[in-house]
C-alpha cells in the first residue's frame, strides 16, 4: 500500500523556523518551558539522561538541565544544534538506539509531524523501561478565530476557501495514539492560552516570528488578495474583539505523557477481581434494576 501524501511541507517549516530564529516570538515556548519544569517537579524520579526533541528553541533544554541530569537536544535547525550534546534530527527519524533515555520531552514541535503515530513509536523505543515521555503541542482549538475569519472572508469574496490553518489533532485522538504506540499509563490534558492583539495583522506578525504560518503541503500557492485580508480583519474584529477593541487569539496547548512499559508499573485490576461490593464501600443499599 502506498504511503499517504504528507500533510505538511517539512522543508518549508525548517526554512520558516530558520527565518524566525533571527528575531523569534517565544512567549509560548517560555510558558511551556516553565510548565515542563513544574510538571517534572511533581515526579519523584531523577531522569539522569534526557532528550529535548524538536523544540524550536533552547527554553525547554534549559528548564530540564540540572546538576544530576544531562540533556541532549535533537534540533530541527543546524544553527540551534550545539555539539556535543545536540544533533540535527527529525522527530520522524530518530538517530538514537533503543533504551537511550530516561526522559524524552518535546515542546511545540510534534504538531507538524506527518507521521505522528510512527514518531511516538520511535520515542517509546528510545526510552529506557519505565522512562517518561512528556510533550506539549498545539491542539485543535488553536487559532480557531483566525480560521473562521479567513474562511468567511475568502468564501464571501472569492466564492470558495482554501485551507489556511493546519488541522491540529484533537485531545481524544492524541490519547488513543499514545496507547497505540505502546505507552503505559497515558495521560492527556489541554490548556487554552488566550493572547490579545491590536489586530489580526499583529497576530500574523507573531505567527511569522514563530515560524508557524501555513505549511500545509496542499496549501494554495496564490496569495490572498488585499481585499480578502482586509475583510478577514473586519470579521475578526466583529466576532472576536473585547470592549477595548483588541482581538483574541486562542492557542490550545495539549499535554501528553506516557511511560515506557515496565513490570513495576501499576496495572489495572482484572474484571471481576474486586473483593468488596460497591454498595458496601459506599454504605448504601444495592437496588436491582427491573428486567425488560
Amino acid at each position: 500500500m502506498a504511503a499517504p501524501p504528507p500533510l505538511f511541507d517539512k522543508a518549508l517549516i525548517r526554512r520558516r523556523l530558520a527565518r524566525a530564529h533571527k528575531a523569534p516570538a517565544h512567549f509560548l515556548l517560555d510558558r511551556v518551558a516553565a510548565d515542563f519544569e513544574e510538571r517534572l517537579s511533581l515526579v519523584s524520579r531523577p531522569f539522569p539522561r534526557a532528550l529535548d526533541l524538536g523544540t524550536p528553541g533552547p527554553q525547554v533544554a534549559q528548564a530540564l538541565r540540572t546538576n544530576e541530569r544531562v540533556v541532549f537536544r535533537a534540533a530541527a535547525l543546524p544553527e540551534t544544534a550545539v555539539p556535543p550534546l545536540s544533533a540535527v534530527a527529525d522527530e520522524e527519524a530518530l538517530p538514537f538506539a533503543d533504551n537511550s533515555f530516561d526522559l524524552v520531552a518535546s515542546a511545540l514541535s510534534l504538531q507538524w509531524a506527518n507521521d505522528l503515530p510512527g514518531a511516538l513509536v520511535q520515542i517509546r523505543r528510545a526510552l529506557k523501561p519505565d522512562g517518561l515521555f512528556l510533550a506539549a503541542l498545539l491542539g485543535g482549538e488553536t487559532l480557531r478565530e483566525l480560521r473562521v475569519a479567513l474562511t468567511s472572508a475568502e468564501a464571501e469574496l472569492a466564492g470558495g476557501a482554501s485551507p489556511r490553518i493546519a488541522p491540529f489533532a484533537d485531545l481524544r485522538d492524541l490519547g488513543a495514539l499514545l496507547q497505540r504506540a505502546g505507552f503505559a499509563l497515558p495521560v492527556t490534558d489541554a490548556e487554552p492560552v488566550v493572547v490579545r492583539y491590536a489586530s489580526m495583522f499583529a497576530l500574523a506578525q507573531d505567527l511569522r516570528a514563530m515560524g508557524a504560518t501555513n505549511a500545509l503541503a496542499e496549501r494554495s500557492r496564490i496569495p490572498l488578495r488585499r481585499t480578502i485580508l482586509l475583510r478577514a480583519a473586519e470579521i475578526y474584529a466583529e466576532r472576536f474583539s473585547d470592549a477595548d477593541g483588541r482581538v483574541r487569539a486562542t492557542f490550545e496547548i495539549v499535554w501528553l505523557s506516557g511511560w515506557a512499559p515496565h513490570e513495576s508499573q501499576q496495572k489495572p485490576l482484572a474484571p471481576g477481581s474486586a473483593r468488596m461490593r460497591l454498595a458496601d464501600a459506599l454504605n448504601t443499599r444495592e437496588q436491582k434494576l427491573p428486567r425488560d
